[in-house]
């Protein structure tokens, strides 16, 4: 699948992305991704264009765009157990200085260019996330429910926090088929709980389920808590998601 890299420009600046496309003249629902906390690299890039294969537009901001360009942080070609302390010594102070008000200024300006793309149909499209991208993904949809109606969250980040801003406080405004899959760990069981009982209050037409034998960060080749059955899961899992809900198939 082709890919390219580009900027879009948002209320902050420019921020670069990657887009990974089919290689035909036709146009094609539009897919948001946004990456987890360790950001645009080869991985995402592989992924991108998996699901480019399937019919798909791509694009995968960085979302730390504001501190540089992708790689904001160097990272290992393998991200083990003995190098994530001094990674995460990095990216933590990226992650906080990411505020839900940057997340939705930024996701107006994503959602604007992927949809002003000429690969791109005029229908609606989808936001899918891993790690702290299933949040911003959560919280894109409930900006914006007349242009997102797929969802999909992957060992996601802080959906349900005791936060004032907390994702889970704005679940009534989303109007998108959700899919979130968690690895075991990622809640407690009342967490979980409280997830599934905010989604039903709300109405959110969603599937969520704890992936069995995976630990966070199972979707990612590249890390130690890489899960090969996890993302057979996750492909199993979003692409019906995407097919049903961006009229395809």
């Amino acid at each position: 699948m082709p890919t390219k890299t580009l900027l879009i420009p948002t209320a902050d600046g420019l921020a670069d992305a990657l887009a990974a496309f089919p290689d035909s003249a036709e146009r094609h629902p539009g897919v948001l991704l946004y990456p987890d906390a360790f950001g645009v690299r080869p991985v995402l890039e592989e992924m991108a264009r998996e699901l480019a294969g399937h019919g798909y537009y791509v694009l995968v901001p960085n979302i730390f765009y504001r501190h540089g360009p992708a790689p904001v942080i160097e990272l290992p070609e393998h991200i083990g157990a003995e190098a994530r302390p001094a990674i995460f010594a990095r990216v933590m102070p990226l992650i906080e200085a990411h505020t839900s008000e940057r997340a939705l200024r930024d996701a107006d300006a994503y959602l604007e260019f992927l949809t002003g793309q000429s690969e791109v149909g005029a229908g609606p499209v989808a936001a899918i996330g891993y790690c702290m991208g299933g949040t911003l993904a959560m919280r894109t949809a409930a900006a914006h429910p007349d242009r997102v109606a797929a969802v999909a969250g992957f060992h996601p980040g802080a959906l349900v926090t005791d936060a004032p801003d907390s994702p889970h406080h704005r679940f009534a405004e989303v109007t998108a088929q959700v899919h979130l899959g968690l690895a075991e760990g990622d809640m407690t069981p009342e967490t979980f709980s409280e997830l599934n009982q905010a989604l039903d209050a709300a109405g959110v037409s969603h599937t969520s389920e704890i992936y069995p034998g995976t630990t966070h960060g199972f979707t990612m080749s590249d890390t130690d808590a890489f899960s090969a059955s996890g993302l057979r899961r996750h492909w199993d899992r979003l692409l019906p998601l995407l097919n049903g809900a961006l009229a395809r198939g």
